[in-house]
């Protein structure tokens, strides 16, 4: 048996003796001083994360409880942080439903939330003294291992720290002054999954300060409605997705109904031998993804290659992507699939930016901003979360007009966006989580 199947299953095993509110439908944790909710385990700040228990404080941070102890069970409580902090559950595969309640009943409460990778979910939720608030989200997680085989993903080295490959779900509680009173997780296996794949330009970006959209992209869907299921890594080609079974496992966690976005390109283009080209062999295998996706009843969306910065004397885009856009249109156009034309859009917003205001949505950063890179970042094709952020915007555009019923499961009220119209930087609020790595992501 699998090594990492086995400890999972252990840990519910023996959970379920010692904890039987873990093992339930659905999983609930009340925190801080005062009395635990009926059925809820109870996380104060010494209840660190380890295997045995299968919760708590995770990743080394460390939280203060409230002194004066409030009113209602679940809200009587809380833990906090002058910094961002972490709290995991050992759960299996699958999306859950997350609802946190957050507030002070002595005071007032400022919070953002991430799971895992830094994927966005609550950018900034601010409570007044004395109020409550109740956060909402669905979320994936998953393992390499690939259902109904006895293969796994071949993850790159550096994949082993990611907090997306583990058995557990991760969330991240930041801003100035994050309260955490309550959590329930309960599984979902009724949402829609909505799979991504792609490069560093889409993938769930580990560290400061690179971002990218597919991160982002969750905070635009409904709760209880959909997941979003990034397998994007940095460096990939189409066909290196496929061949190291990034593919495979996407195939096989896709129900009846759920969505596959791809997005490549920007590495494509530098593969060279005899048949590789853009209408060639990125074709044949954009073909190939769209077949074994509708084989699963699932719906293949395709994706242009989103912009790199390269302006000319004229403050217009370069295009630097060769035939690959023009490939993705004509094969969605043949096989009449949905296509997010990302390549035209971000190629308005740039613009739109100008050559100096799009250094803010790009990986553009003074010498010594950060520990571990002393000369300075300049990346026109890694964003950073403001950049990730509106690209992601444009993806939310993309659905709207693609004609699929996806768009119906956006935010209620979430506007529409005009990439020729981008937003401000200043306008955006994105405290940094507390992993920094400053090295380029694979590719360009």
């Amino acid at each position: 048996m699998n090594r990492t199947f086995f400890q999972v299953c252990l840990f519910f095993c023996t959970a379920c003796f010692y904890y039987p509110g873990l093992y339930a439908q659905t999983f609930k944790f009340d925190f801080g001083q005062g009395k635990a909710g009926k059925g809820y385990l109870k996380v104060l700040p010494e209840t660190d994360f380890n295997p045995q228990r299968g919760y708590g404080i995770d990743l080394g941070t460390r939280v203060v409880s409230n002194t004066a102890v409030g009113k209602a069970a679940v809200t009587d409580g809380f833990v906090t942080s002058d910094r961002p902090f972490y709290f995991s559950v050992k759960l299996p595969e699958g999306n859950y439903n997350v609802k946190i309640w957050t507030g002070d009943d002595g005071g007032t409460s400022d919070i953002t939330v991430r799971a895992e990778n830094r994927r966005m979910f609550v950018n900034r939720l601010q409570t007044e003294p004395g109020k409550h608030s109740v956060i909402e989200f669905t979320v994936n997680i998953r393992d390499s291992l690939i259902a109904g085989t006895n293969r796994k993903v071949r993850l790159k080295a550096r994949e082993y720290d990611y907090l997306h490959w583990d058995d557990k779900l991760t969330l991240e509680f930041n801003s100035t002054s994050p309260k955490v009173n309550a959590i329930e997780i309960t599984p979902n296996k009724k949402a829609v999954s909505v799979f991504l794949a792609g490069n560093s330009t889409v993938v769930d970006g580990a560290s400061e300060p690179y971002s990218a959209w597919g991160q982002m992209f969750p905070y635009f869907f409904q709760p209880g409605k959909v997941a979003v299921v990034n397998l994007a890594e940095s460096g990939e080609t189409l066909s290196g997705f496929i061949a190291a079974r990034r593919f495979a496992k996407m195939l096989s966690l896709m129900k009846p109904g759920d969505y596959a976005f791809v997005e490549f390109g920007h590495n494509d283009q530098k593969q060279k031998g005899e048949g590789v080209g853009a209408f060639t062999s990125y074709k044949k295998h954009l073909e190939f993804f769209i077949d074994e996706v509708k084989k699963k009843g699932g719906i293949p969306v395709l994706v242009t290659s989103v912009q790199r910065r390269r302006f000319s004397s004229d403050g217009r885009i370069v295009e630097t992507l060769g035939d690959y856009p023009a490939a993705v249109r004509q094969t969605a156009k043949e096989r009449n699939v949905a296509l997010v034309d990302l390549n035209a859009m971000s190629k308005t917003m740039f613009e739109a930016m100008g050559e100096e205001g799009s250094l803010l949505a790009f990986a553009h950063f003074p010498a010594g901003a950060f520990p571990n890179r002393k000369e300075a970042i300049a990346d026109n094709t890694h964003f950073r979360p403001f950049g990730a952020y509106e690209v992601a915007k444009l993806m939310v555009t993309g659905v709207r007009h693609a004609g699929i019923k996806l768009a119906g499961l956006i935010k209620p009220g979430e506007p529409v966006f005009d990439p020729s119209k981008p937003d401000r930087y200043v306008r955006f609020y994105w405290p940094e989580s507390p992993v920094t790595d400053a090295a380029k992501p694979d590719g360009n």
